[in-house]
């Protein structure tokens, strides 16, 4: 995970002191650079000034830098970066250029008293991008990984390299990896083979039967204790109640453990 992106502006809440610091802590371990990114639009050529639009862009690299100020960079290379044009556009144009490995997003709010787990933006970000999403909860300090609970319904990871994030987190923090395989009412047969790349990094498995995924890993939770949740992002999986809106309510889904979606495995 080399390069790690952290959408900054994606609501007045959802970036925070807390966030920040905790990327550059994990990037510091893993080696990282740091892409601190915010999206500005530029003005239609006909009618404005070119040095507008630069402008506009020395503000948005100002303002990246004012919320980077006053943190422990421990060294970390961090690279305030404007992207011209809506995230959800930008984003991916930018990591078929850079290849980037993470993005690290905050929940919407940490006020008890707002409904939304994550915005609209960052929704569509976790719902539709095919970088791996990391997602710290609120005032969350980084420490490393020592217990990984990935929950699956198939041992079938068809998508190359899709298991390539977690396998180097479980190397780098010589973590153990526990797998919960839940079983819903459309377990199939096949569902029980698991791919050699999957076997080979589980420390310990477990089966149980659930109506969704989702219930699955809050039965078994505080049973594993673990520091990082890990789930594939399928169509039909542990979101799947949550794709026909972008934004994601606080009583479909809230973790108060580091949460990595991977690129859908089929």
């Amino acid at each position: 995970m080399k390069n790690i992106l952290i959408p900054i502006g994606l609501s007045e809440n959802s970036v925070t002191t807390d966030l920040l610091q905790y990327a550059i802590d994990m990037a510091k371990e893993l080696g990282g650079t740091i892409y601190a990114v915010e999206a500005y639009k530029e003005l239609p050529r006909a009618g404005s000034l070119p040095s507008v639009n630069k402008t506009l862009k020395e503000i948005t690299i100002s303002s990246i830098e004012e919320k980077l100020s006053g943190l422990d960079k421990k060294g970390v290379k961090i690279i305030a970066l404007p992207l011209e044009g809506e995230l959800l556009e930008s984003i991916p144009k930018f990591n078929l250029e850079h290849a980037i490995n993470l993005i690290v997003l905050g929940p919407e709010n940490g006020n008890v008293n707002d409904p939304y787990f994550l915005g609209e933006t960052s929704g569509s970000l976790v719902k539709k991008t095919e970088i791996p999403v990391l997602i710290v909860p609120t005032n969350f300090k980084f420490s490393p990984f020592k217990t990984v609970l990935m929950a699956v319904k198939s041992g079938t990871v068809k998508k190359k390299n899709a298991l390539a994030p977690i396998k180097e987190i479980l190397s780098i923090f010589n973590a153990k990896m526990k797998l919960l395989q839940v079983k819903t009412a459309n377990f199939l047969p096949e569902d029980s083979e698991f791919q050699n790349d999957l076997g080979e990094i589980v420390t310990s498995y477990k089966s149980s039967e659930n109506a969704t995924l989702f219930q699955g890993v809050l039965e078994h939770l505080n049973e594993s204790h673990p520091d990082l949740i890990c789930v594939f992002r399928r169509k039909r999986g542990f979101f799947a109640k949550l794709w026909e809106e972008n934004t994601i309510l606080k009583k479909d889904f809230e973790s108060r453990v580091p949460l990595l979606v991977l690129r859908g495995a089929d």
